[in-house]
């Protein structure tokens, strides 16, 4: 399966290239192809490790394991549908002056984006896995200002200036560590995971401890974590809704899994509930702040958004918890966060379409004039929220369950508090505008035509979705629930 390892880059890198030629005639055809292929291969890649298995190629510099093919899962899934979305997304501006040019670019960064963000996971040492993140930055910031307005450039540039300090932070937590691992691994080596794992009782646990927090710190400027979230809302808002997908279920999910890496070397050195508590804090913090601020959020991809720092927040409960149960569900919620989100911005790219604008004020009845996208964005609602029978549901319920069985009844409690605080304002503010009758205000009454669903290229993006999100939540298919068992195993038992 090592053919797999050069296979997951390879494909969108020559989607990226081929772009080049035809923007959106033979753009969107090989990103289409690219996306399912990615999404295919990144599932026989899980089903191949989902036993424990460790994956390598190009000499160890690619690598896969259970926890990586998780994450790897999660960009697959929205980078196909991302690409069978922007079909429908982009086609209602094809008549729009250079257009073609737009297309162009869109394709070609949209490409290099999965690109970026598939190396994260198949990274094997920390600086690669350093070099990866940045990239995603670089990548995705052009992505943000892609339609050069002006509130674009400035969230553009706001998501690079905090987001390049953390990434500072979090080189000199990979300094740090690699500087502790010369008393045990030579004055020169490559800072392999499994290395430093395996020899992670000769590091300095003060050492590991700084290095860990300032990954925690550092990465966590790109996760949202509060108090560094302050980026993610208008980078969410400004970017083009399939970028948004992509950006809150695989972007943040990313950066959590380079904290992930260098939680498992605090583990192994004997530092776990430090790093635990670590995670709690943070996650205590986001899905607190995050909930007040769904409640209060007048711009619907901007709600959406602060929803992300929320599920960041529940992800690293889970981990912090310790508890297998609590850490699989954690994994799991990767998934399901990603299909929930991606049903989400998908949602609302097709209510900026129909309605154009981004107030949630000035969206009302779409539940009757866009059949398909009013009911599924209220779908996705309810999944965000832990709807029974929704994967984000299942996946909370584990993490609630684990949190009790390793007697983290604070955690919990707060968990469940401030989590069905989120379910008031999401659902509160979606159900206005999928439900209620009233008369639109200025902004839609000047659309160009009455809101109508657009593209049938866009519901069957939000299909797929949806059906990920519900068939999560009904049953975990076998090689899934191996491959979360393998991955949290990793987390509470990491080999020494």
């Amino acid at each position: 399966m090592s053919w797999a390892l050069y296979t997951l880059p390879a494909l969108p890198l020559l989607a990226a290239l081929l772009s080049l030629g035809d923007g959106w005639i033979l753009g969107r055809a090989v990103t289409l192809l690219a996306g399912v292929a990615t999404l295919a291969v990144a599932i026989a890649v899980a089903i191949s490790v989902d036993h424990g298995r460790v994956l390598q190629a190009a000499g160890g510099w690619l690598r896969v394991d259970a926890l990586s093919a998780v994450f790897l899962l999660a960009t697959g899934l929205l980078y196909a549908t991302a690409a069978v979305f922007s079909i429908g997304y982009l086609g209602v501006e094809r008549r729009r002056e250079g257009f073609a040019r737009f297309a162009k670019r869109y394709y070609v960064l949209l490409n290099l984006f999965a690109l970026s963000m598939l190396l994260v996971p198949l990274a094997s040492d920390f600086g690669t896995l350093w070099v990866a993140v940045e990239l995603t930055t670089i990548v995705s910031a052009l992505l943000v200002a892609i339609d050069r307005t002006d509130a674009a450039l400035e969230a553009s540039w706001k998501y690079v200036l905090i987001v390049s300090s953390g990434l500072g932070i979090a080189l000199l937590a990979v300094i740090v560590l690699y500087a502790t691992g010369t008393h045990a691994l030579g004055g020169a080596y490559i800072p392999r995971f499994e290395r430093l794992i395996a020899h992670a009782h000769g590091l300095s646990g003060d050492a590991v401890r700084l290095a860990f927090v300032l990954a925690l710190v550092g990465f966590g400027t790109k996760v949202g974590f509060v108090p560094v979230h302050t980026w993610l809302p208008d980078a969410h808002s400004e970017a083009p809704a399939p970028v948004s997908a992509l950006l809150s279920g695989s972007l943040l999910a990313g950066a959590l899994y380079a904290i992930l890496r260098f939680f498992q070397v605090a583990a192994a050195s004997g530092n776990r509930a430090f790093a635990s508590h670590a995670l709690i804090v943070f996650g205590v913090l986001s899905l607190v702040a995050a909930s007040f601020f769904v409640l209060r959020q007048s711009n619907y991809k901007r709600l959406l958004a602060y929803s992300s720092v929320e599920h960041m927040g529940i992800i690293a409960l889970g981990i912090g918890f310790g508890a297998p149960l609590a850490v699989a569900g954690a994994l799991l919620h990767v998934i399901t966060h990603a299909s929930a989100k991606g049903l989400a911005f998908f949602g609302a790219g097709s209510l900026l379409r129909g309605y154009d604008t981004k107030e949630i004020d000035a969206v009302t009845d779409a539940g009757r004039k866009m059949p398909w996208t009013g009911p599924m964005l209220l779908a996705a609602a309810l999944a965000l929220s832990g709807l029974p029978l929704s994967g984000v549901f299942r996946s909370e319920f584990e993490i609630v369950a684990g949190g009790f069985a390793n007697a983290q009844y604070v955690g919990v409690v707060i968990l469940l508090v401030f989590a069905n605080l989120a379910f008031c304002g999401i659902i509160w503010n979606t159900g206005r505008r999928v439900l209620s009758a009233g008369a639109p205000t200025l902004a839609s009454s000047a659309a160009a035509s009455p809101p109508r669903e657009r593209s049938a290229w866009m519901v069957a993006a939000m299909l797929g979705c949806l059906f990920a999100v519900i068939a999560l939540g009904v049953h975990v298919p076998g090689d899934l629930s191996a491959l979360l068992s393998s991955a949290g195993h990793s987390l509470t038992a990491p080999p020494r």
